[in-house]
């Protein structure tokens, strides 16, 4: 799977079109979409700077790993749990 953007769940959050975020970072709406589909093979800092100033958050509220290794998912879900 590798990493995922999560745009969609800070625009909700801030209550922010598409159109809105695109403008105010500085990149065409195509290229949000881009992002936000999971079709980016890469992001600049620089965008993701503006991303995190604009929707006031932090890089890992927008990136997230998704391991195509079953076994790390399940260690990861079981972080946390007790065995009781």
């Amino acid at each position: 799977m590798g990493i995922r953007v999560d745009i969609d769940v800070m625009l909700a959050r801030r209550k922010m079109a598409v159109g809105e975020l695109a403008e105010r970072i500085g990149i065409t709406p195509a290229n949000l979409a881009v992002l936000k589909n999971g079709r980016a093979k890469a992001i600049r800092f620089t965008t993701l700077q503006s991303l995190c100033e604009v929707l006031d958050c932090q890089p890992g509220d927008l990136l997230v790993f998704e391991s195509d290794d079953p076994q790390t998912e399940d260690a990861a879900n079981a972080v946390g749990t007790t065995n009781a």
